[in-house]
């Protein structure tokens, strides 16, 4: 039985923690993170029934480290660091090799560098399984609402980060054109250098969130800001919009506001086995965990207990070498959600005809 394991911490402090803890709606959100800080990691749910379709069987762990995105971002590295891997210790008491990193306990710092170098078992942040669904996801919805990807105008949200920048260089050698979309000016600029290289078409850049994207036929966005920064005027009628970030990027009011647009989640996978149970509800059918999850476990089905996706970059080489693994062990997208609801192929085409292409 190969043995895995998986950080996870609340992405808003007053919202999860009260699903445990009723009686904190009532308290300010400062209060709350303020208690965080000092709580210990904890075990949140234990993982049966992973099954790959050669045979080889795994179980896990959940493990939570108790930070909210606001708090990994802004307290002091070393405070962060030391949470996390006392985290990662409580997976390696369980017997885990291998633990992936979840949400924002991949981004902060060095990504997971620093992690890997204070345990005793693998490390990965799930995030060239990421790339590889992210892009997979965004094509196929593409084709769907009748966009040809190699006359696409492609747009990438986060675009300087190791998941964004090596989808924009993935996609870059079929898109007409991409824009990268970022928050420094200088990194923006070492990374379209180097896409350009690359690239079929254009590859412009620039900071402002709603003009990268305004004329986009397809949006991947993987930004790691904290509050949604794509808003219902910013996307293109007819566009495909792949949110692969958590807490996502797309606010909500899209989904209100805009029934001409295709908004999908980045990265929604069927884990195999007959008698999957994650034991956590993340608004997911049965037997789905998000991609960079579904890397942690088919790493360890795969025996793979290595660092395998480390630190600020992604490479197109390792997104090839997940992606034959995934395929080794029976991973496979599970359709399309959007705002933790299933697609449709009624809602498509509905889309589609709101479009203008039905």
């Amino acid at each position: 039985m190969e043995k895995f394991a998986f950080i996870m911490h609340p992405l808003s402090a007053k919202r999860d923690i009260s699903r445990k803890y009723p009686f904190v709606k009532v308290l300010p959100e400062s209060w709350i993170e303020f208690a965080l800080r000092y709580k210990s990691p904890m075990d949140v749910s234990h993982i049966t029934g992973v099954k790959s379709i050669t045979g080889v069987e795994a179980e896990g762990w959940f493990v939570g480290c108790p930070l909210t995105p606001k708090l990994l971002l802004e307290l002091p590295i070393e405070e962060v660091w030391k949470k996390i891997i006392a985290t990662a210790k409580l997976a390696e008491d369980h017997g885990a090799k291998i633990i992936g990193l979840g949400a924002f306990t991949s981004v902060v710092g060095d990504g997971g560098v620093t992690v890997a170098n204070n345990v005793n078992i693998a490390v990965t942040t799930g995030n060239s399984y990421t790339v590889a669904t992210a892009i997979q996801g965004s094509l196929e919805g593409a084709k769907l609402m009748g966009i040809e990807p190699n006359k696409a105008h492609v747009a990438v949200v986060g675009a300087t980060g190791s998941i964004g920048k090596t989808c924009a260089h993935i996609l870059s050698k079929t898109a007409d054109s991409v824009t990268l979309v970022g928050r420094s000016v200088d990194r923006l600029d070492e990374a379209a250098s180097r896409i350009a290289e690359v690239a079929k078409g254009t590859v412009s850049t620039t900071t402002d969130v709603e003009q990268g994207i305004k004329d986009a036929d397809i949006v991947i966005t993987v930004s790691s800001a904290v509050d949604a920064i794509i808003e219902p005027h910013f996307i293109k009628r007819g566009a495909v919009v792949c949110d692969v970030a958590r807490p996502r990027d797309v606010s909500v009011r899209v989904q209100q506001e805009r029934d001409d647009v295709l908004v999908i989640e980045g990265g929604v996978v069927e884990v195999p086995g007959d008698d999957v149970n994650l034991n956590f509800n993340f608004g997911f059918p049965p037997k789905t965990a998000y991609a960079c999850m579904s890397e942690t476990m088919m790493l360890a089905l795969d025996g793979r207990y290595e660092n395998f996706t480390l630190g600020k970059d992604v490479s197109v080489d390792q997104v090839e070498q997940i992606t034959q693994i995934a395929n080794k062990h029976g991973f496979k997208l599970a359709g399309f959600r959007s705002f933790e609801r299933a697609v449709t192929s009624e809602h498509i085409e509905r889309i589609r005809r709101n479009a203008g292409r039905g």
